[in-house]
């Protein structure tokens, strides 16, 4: 007879503990905290990258916003005015009263500088003209004392913003290593100082061979002209051609050929955009060259597929109930879409949008083969629809203008634009944020 009593029982299995974790959940937790912190790493490396590149861009374009500039009072007379308009050179005769003012201007100060007419137009220019110009323009200022604020040359501007010092000058035209001793002259004297550079902002273009004269304004003007072609042509165009697509275009393989088309669109390089408008717009309808209007035209086909696709996703994302509660109480088709559907989609449609012309305001590729380079923006346009075709240039354009030339004085003024357009892209995508905000829908 076998005791069953001396037979061992069966082991019963450990239960594991809720408190208590396991091996396996150890390390499932672990490898969730190692993502996190790759994830915060990627974070502070793409901010670091961010910082930087910010940091780069204010150190280098921030001198593009200060300038150079020589303060000078002194009295014209009757008779040096007589005497200079009598005289073949008459502007000559200017720059010598202005050396002479200049000088007696040192001297009151206490200075002494040794220096000649060649050496005041390597700092500041040849002034005689502006002088000659403003009194013919107020003959009344005759005998009275005027007070003329010029700006130096390049050079100059570089000596006082640290790009210039007197281990790295070498004399040449346009500056020698004698005149500095002459700017540090006026400098003491409180002549020669640093000022906002207002002329950068509400100026234009100018030679290659004055950097300082060269203004932004003329091509933000372009740019302006041409966001207004964009906007006012690619978001009705645009909207339309997504609301039909989306709700009343049949699904078959014309709307899929149509779709996959404007797919591959927005992947096209801006540049095949600029071919097209060079060949269509320019050559074959005629339209003038560097035109706002033809640059608005090539930009708004550019900026299309993105902002169909944009709002056809916006329109997607409405719930169907919506529509089917529309056609439920008795609306067709056409009111439920622009009663019910598209208010609700205004939000992403309007983000679209706006991104659409933020990427269109910093294209140069398809603006230079159409000829909006920064050479023609030296000048205003006369009147509102000469906007759209008096010759221009837009502010990429004018910034790879900029870069391109050899002085270091329009290297800096590169920077400055970049600014000027890092501001304008910041306005526009802050504009989307708060649009989007403002008609939001919740359901």
């Amino acid at each position: 007879m076998t005791d069953a009593s001396m037979t061992p029982a069966p082991a019963t299995p450990k239960k594991s503990s809720l408190s208590v974790l396991d091996s396996r959940t150890r390390k499932r937790n672990a490898a969730e905290t190692r993502f996190r912190m790759y994830g915060v790493a990627a974070i502070a490396v793409g901010l670091l990258f961010l910082v930087f590149l910010f940091a780069s861009i204010l150190r280098s374009g921030i001198p593009a916003f200060t300038q150079t500039v020589m303060d000078i009072e002194f009295v014209l007379t009757q008779e040096q005015f007589e005497e200079a308009e009598s005289k073949m050179l008459k502007t000559g005769e200017y720059q010598k009263i202005f050396v002479n003012a200049l000088q007696s201007q040192l001297e009151e100060s206490g200075l002494e500088a040794a220096f000649d007419n060649n050496a005041i137009e390597r700092i500041v220019g040849k002034p005689g003209g502006t002088i000659r110009s403003y009194f013919l323009e107020n003959p009344d200022r005759v005998g009275t004392p005027v007070s003329f604020e010029l700006a130096a040359s390049s050079r100059v501007d570089g000596y006082f913003n640290g790009r210039v010092t007197r281990e790295n000058i070498v004399d040449s035209r346009f500056l020698m290593a004698s005149d500095l001793d002459l700017v540090d002259a006026l400098e003491e004297a409180g002549i020669i100082h640093g000022a906002f550079n207002w002329n950068f902002i509400t100026g234009t273009d100018s030679g290659v061979d004055n950097p300082g004269g060269a203004g932004l304004g003329a091509s933000v003007i372009g740019s302006f002209f041409m966001m207004l072609v964009v906007l006012f042509l690619s978001l009705p165009i645009g909207v339309a051609a997504s609301i039909y697509l989306e709700e009343f275009a049949p699904k078959n393989r014309w709307t899929d050929l149509i779709e996959v088309n404007i797919s591959n669109l927005a992947a096209v390089p801006s540049i095949v955009f600029g071919i097209l408008g060079l060949a269509v717009f320019i050559q074959f309808a005629g339209l003038p060259q560097s035109a706002p209007l033809v640059g608005g035209l090539v930009l708004t086909l550019m900026t299309l597929p993105t902002i169909i696709i944009s709002t056809r996703a916006s329109l997607a994302a409405v719930p169907p109930s919506i529509r089917d509660a529309a056609l439920g109480v008795g609306a067709s088709k056409m009111q439920s879409v622009f009663h019910h559907v598209l208010p609700l989609a205004m939000p992403g449609i309007l983000t679209g949008t706006i991104i659409g012309l933020a990427q269109a305001l910093g294209e140069t590729a398809p603006l230079l083969l159409i000829g909006m380079v920064g050479f023609v923006a030296r000048e205003y346009p006369e009147g509102f629809l000469s906007g759209f075709t008096d010759a221009n240039s837009a502010m990429p354009a004018q910034i790879y203008t900029w870069a391109s030339r050899a002085d270091p004085g329009f290297y800096e003024k590169a920077w400055g634009g970049i600014i000027i357009l890092l501001l304008f892209l910041i306005t526009m995508n802050a504009i989307a944020v708060v649009l989007r905000r403002r008609f939001e829908r919740r359901w």
